[in-house]
């Protein structure tokens, strides 16, 4: 395995023995050779590999071997996922690697019992599998001793770092690490594990936190080719349009019998209805998506693993890392928002000697082909987007200083930021919320020093503050059980809305007739029918299209074809696009402008926030009561060329582009808005509505005319 000068002799003698007697491998990866010398240095790093390209073990390996070269004791490395079911899928395999050196690992998340926490409380793991809110739910907890617990961590590995990133949990996740250093008293080794991003340098840099530019980062990539090539990526890609969910069913069921099929869906509800379509055609059908109890999930996963001739139909919970077995084709209904979702789920097949990755896009609209035909666009050019991480979580600041409060008992209120180590946004520049925060009875100062306050042990206090490690929210959502077993959580207003006949529920790929509902614990009691039922949930809130793919739809409407297989049906349905409806939709020298009787859209093709943004800015023209959407802006009926030059005119001379307007119910589903001003709460979700840079471009472009 080893030449000369070979980064793996580096590696522990008993880790190389196993590797090569107990996993049996002929040798290491370039990602997992390349990350040797970085880890066991105790650089940051990124580790950047498509799925399922051993990046575990590409951490794993040298870290272990750090830990005995080292002699680290107690519990010196972290191991953090997003997801509960992805960590409960890697303790074994990590648990595994630290038996051979006679190490050991251990899980601990929501669902971990009492007996297990004081266990490991007692006999400390040397790496802790767990999520960020739980490695909070630590610090602030009075159960747990978190100096003797955590003192010792010296390492981080943050698996899937980049779904963190992009999100509020990657400004949860950095906040605790540096509240985790001045714990251990430390610089802490931080760890990402990444399948292909847009931005691997910013994401090393982001991850660094209050340590950028302190200590040495790499990002090590020698399975990822960064550069755009004219040839489109490896795979068997194909594109057909079905026109209906049932078609899809009809096309599965017919498809590809005998092999393995994950199918994903992006929603829920797609989920449950394919599942009992699928069902009734007799495809051995497992399902997974968030609303099913953690059981429900658990068992279709394992018995999919196990299984050979059936299909498993998942929401974007399957797209992480979760291991469900060899698979033989990926599925996508419709089409994913990002080309990232897309490579994370081809990702899933082609792993078998001999065999390629592969997709097969069965789409049920007209308007998602032209998406997925975009999506395909870009994906063939090599392009994936950048994470950025979401602008101004001042709902964030108030949680932590909550927080902080909460674990030290007391703070400092001139020292409070030193608990951050200067990371920004959680610095001085948070001083606005914490005067808030005293001012409305959430923290209350006495000689110098902040304490919880009664409001906060009001909004948050119930089960020891737990409400406050959770840094993302959802809509109260009710548990469905038949008998004593959990099926699974259901939107309340399936309960609520007017029906015929005996109301029925579709969950779990099955139908359901509720028997009773206790309105006081939000619990429906369910028994199993042949037939029938829907499935529903609240949405949250609304994303919309990037700038990049609503570009790129342009882009197809005005003749560009993705390098994918298409077939004659949906090569039919984009030409019947490209004739009847791209002459008054786009156009290749500019924008257009198109009055249709009273309706009047400016077709800007700049995805959903440049076009909320640009609706905010040409107040004046702009419809009032419009919502924003991803390719145009609604403009006023009684609109002129006059008014439209003013208009324009206006913007660019004006001093600056406008913030979206905000609904009030979003700014109400910002987690922690409670412990903000409203104008502060406000500010911060417009800020996230915003796309400045797309509707500048939009501004610039040549505009026409036309009545269609």
């Amino acid at each position: 395995m080893a030449h000369a000068a070979d980064p793996v002799d580096r590696l522990d003698p008993v880790v190389l023995h196993h590797v090569v007697n107990t996993l049996g491998w002929p040798d290491l990866r370039p990602l997992q050779r390349a990350a040797i010398g970085p880890v066991m240095d105790g650089e940051d790093a990124v580790l950047l590999a498509p799925t399922a390209g051993g990046k575990t073990e590409a951490a794993c390996f040298p870290i272990l071997s750090a830990m005995t070269a080292e002699n680290w004791t107690g519990t010196s490395v972290l191991y953090l996922c997003p997801l509960k079911a992805l960590l409960n899928n890697l303790v074994t395999r990590v648990d595994g690697y630290a038996q051979w050196l006679g190490r050991t690992a251990a899980l601990w998340h929501g669902d971990t019992k009492e007996s297990q926490r004081r266990r490991i409380r007692t006999e400390r793991p040397d790496i802790l599998l767990t999520t960020p809110e739980s490695l909070e739910a630590m610090l602030i907890g009075v159960k747990t001793d978190h100096a003797h617990m955590l003192g010792g961590v010296r390492a981080v590995v943050v698996d899937e770092v980049h779904a963190f990133a992009g999100d509020d949990r990657g400004w949860h996740l950095l906040a605790v690490l540096e509240r985790l250093e001045r714990v251990t008293g430390r610089s802490i080794q931080r760890i990402g594990l990444s399948a292909t991003v847009g931005n691997p340098q910013q994401l090393l840099t982001w991850l660094q936190g209050a340590n950028t530019g302190q200590r040495a980062g790499r990002v090590v990539a020698p399975d990822v080719s960064c550069a755009r090539t004219a040839s489109p990526p490896p795979g068997d890609v194909e594109l057909d349009y079905v026109g209906s969910l049932d078609n899809a069913a009809k096309v599965i069921a017919a498809l590809h019998r005998g092999e393995k099929r994950l199918v994903f869906c992006d929603s829920r509800r797609q989920v449950e209805e394919l599942g009992a379509a699928l069902r009734a055609r007799d495809v051995t059908v497992f399902l997974s998506h968030a609303s099913l109890s953690a059981e429900e999930r658990a068992r279709s996963e394992q018995a999919f693993a196990e299984a050979r001739d059936c299909a498993i139909v998942a929401t974007s919970t399957l797209e992480l890392g979760i291991d469900v077995g060899d698979l033989d084709r990926v599925i996508q209904i419709d089409s994913p928002a990002t080309v990232a979702s897309f490579l994370q789920r081809i990702g899933r097949t082609g792993r078998r000697p001999g065999s390629v990755r592969n997709c097969l896009f069965l789409v049920t609209q007209k308007e998602t082909l032209l998406q997925a035909a975009a999506l395909l666009l870009l994906w063939g050019r090599g392009w994936v987007e950048p994470v950025v991480a979401p602008p101004d979580p001042r709902h964030l600041l108030a949680q932590q200083l909550l927080a902080v409060t909460l674990q030290e008992h007391k703070l400092g209120d001139h020292l409070w930021s030193e608990q951050w180590n200067g990371l920004a946004p959680f610095d001085r520049s948070a001083a606005p919320v914490l005067r808030h925060l005293v001012e409305e009875g959430f923290l209350e100062s006495d000689g110098g020093m902040l304490f919880i306050g009664q409001e906060a042990e009001r909004r948050f206090g119930r089960r020891h503050f737990i409400e406050l490690t959770a840094s993302f929210t959802a809509p109260p959502q009710f548990t469905v059980l038949s008998g004593r077993t959990e099926i699974g959580r259901m939107d309340p207003a399936v309960l609520t809305e007017e029906r015929r006949g005996p109301r029925r529920l579709l969950l779990a790929g099955r139908s359901w007739q509720v028997t009773f509902i206790d309105w006081g614990r939000k619990r429906v009691f369910v028994e199993p029918v042949e037939s029938g039922g829907i499935a529903k949930w609240s949405s949250g809130s609304v994303a919309g299209l990037s700038h990049a793919l609503t570009r790129a739809m342009r882009e197809v409407l005005l003749g560009a074809t993705p390098p994918v297989a298409l077939t004659r049906r949906a090569e039919v349905c984009l030409q019947e696009w490209r004739v009847a409806d791209a002459p008054h939709l786009a156009h290749p020298d500019g924008t257009l402008v198109v009055r249709k009787g009273n309706d009047v859209r400016w077709w800007t093709w700049a995805g959903y926030r440049a076009n909320a943004t640009l609706g905010a800015t040409l107040g004046d023209i702009a419809d009032p009561v419009q919502r924003p959407t991803d390719c145009f802006v609604r403009l006023r009926e009684d609109l002129t060329q006059e008014m439209w030059k003013s208009a324009l005119k206006s913007a660019e001379t004006g001093p600056a582009l406008v913030l979206p307007d905000v609904d009030q119910r979003a700014v109400a589903g910002l987690k922690f808005s409670a412990a903000l001003p409203l104008r502060l709460a406000t500010a911060t979700v417009a800020a996230r509505l915003a796309d400045f840079e797309g509707a500048r471009a939009a501004l610039s472009e040549r505009t026409r005319f036309q009545s269609a």
